[in-house]
């Protein structure tokens, strides 16, 4: 939820509801307890962006052992997921879901905020 302050005298101000950044399907919350049961020493899993492939973006995910400073964290059913600074605008409303089938089990992103994708859909632009 992002507010803004009417009264121009004052200074603006804005708020967003850090549980916006990613939200996950009960598939994605119980692999992630499944793969953090075998890793007592890390608390959470990191979600972040970088730039690769042929159409800009690509996420990231990886084991953590803290919070960073500049992170936002969401929990969600005991599961903590963490947001690097510089995705938490890019992953804005997404939904993050686990999914497998007869030839591969993955994390998969549902962002709205998806302009266009590779053809191989390993990147994307916003």
């Amino acid at each position: 939820v992002l507010a803004v302050t009417a009264n121009k005298q004052q200074k603006k101000r804005f708020q967003i509801d850090v549980y916006v950044f990613v939200f996950q399907t009960p598939s994605a919350v119980q692999k992630i307890k499944q793969l953090l049961k075998d890793k007592p020493e890390h608390v959470g899993v990191k979600v972040g962006v970088r730039t690769r492939g042929c159409n800009g973006l690509s996420y990231t995910l990886e084991y953590t052992k803290s919070k960073g400073d500049s992170d936002e964290e969401v929990v969600q059913d005991g599961v903590r997921v963490f947001i690097e600074k510089k995705a938490q605008l890019t992953l804005l409303g997404t939904e993050m879901d686990y999914v497998e089938d007869k030839l591969s089990s993955e994390f998969v992103f549902n962002n709205p905020n998806i302009k266009g994708t590779c053809g191989c859909g390993e990147s994307f632009n916003i």
